[in-house]
């Protein structure tokens, strides 16, 4: 099954009140695996940025002036996200701030049914424990040490190793490798039956006994020995 982790980089927290994504990043999954395809951009928010936000992302207005508008990237990131259900923590955030954005380019919402949120699915297994990326990078041993600020391809290949362990990826991995193993022995064991048989071709036996002159150089080496261990005993 194919499915897509994203994230999103915005500069505030409600579209309603004008804020604008300024960088989305995307990861293809299938089967629980990432497939190394992935959709990355910056993206001009055509608004100043609040300091509060360029603190949590980095993206500076000098930065962000030269980078396509959403409505210029739209197309694209429509065709790699497909109909494939989309996997985010807090996902209704972004979400929220992706269909408006289509819509700010006429384009149809995506489905709410399409939405996976990491977030929800944390809270139910760990009642109580701290839910965020950070925290579930912690609990299930994901190397975040490049994490230092917020950023939307890497917040997005990071929830995608967190995700398959919330659902048990790992356990899913392993009965998929059994199952390859098995079949492939399958194959190799038909493969073996209706070849012709094998024909054993009988060898000589090689000689390891040493020769009278190995044996010689051997007496010659001992008695070059100052007071050998095995006269001691």
């Amino acid at each position: 099954m194919r499915e897509i982790v994203f994230d999103t980089e915005t500069t505030g927290l409600s579209p309603l009140n004008g804020d604008r994504v300024v960088e989305i990043g995307c990861v293809e999954l299938f089967n629980r695996v990432e497939t190394g395809r992935s959709f990355h951009s910056y993206l001009n928010p055509g608004r100043p940025m609040p300091s509060e936000a360029e603190a949590v992302h980095g993206l500076s207005d000098r930065f962000l002036s030269d980078k396509p508008a959403f409505a210029d990237v739209c197309e694209e990131l429509l065709d790699f996200i497909g109909e494939a259900p989309m996997i985010a923590h807090n996902a209704s955030f972004d979400f929220g701030f992706i269909n408006h954005e289509l819509g700010e380019c006429g384009r149809p919402s995506v489905c709410m049914s399409r939405m996976v949120c990491t977030l929800s699915i944390a809270r139910q297994k760990f009642p109580g424990a701290k839910h965020s990326l950070d925290a579930l990078c912690t609990r299930f041993g994901v190397d975040r040490s490049q994490r230092i600020k917020h950023g939307a391809l890497l917040d997005a290949q990071l929830l995608a190793q967190v995700y398959v362990e919330l659902t048990g990826g790992r356990q899913i991995g392993l009965t998929l490798v059994a199952d390859a193993v098995e079949e492939a022995s399958d194959s190799a064991a038909l493969s073996i039956a209706v070849e012709a048989p094998l024909v054993a071709t009988i060898r000589s036996p090689r000689p390891h006994a040493p020769s009278a002159e190995e044996l010689a150089r051997h007496a010659a080496f001992l008695a070059r020995i100052k007071e050998p261990i095995w006269n001691r005993l």
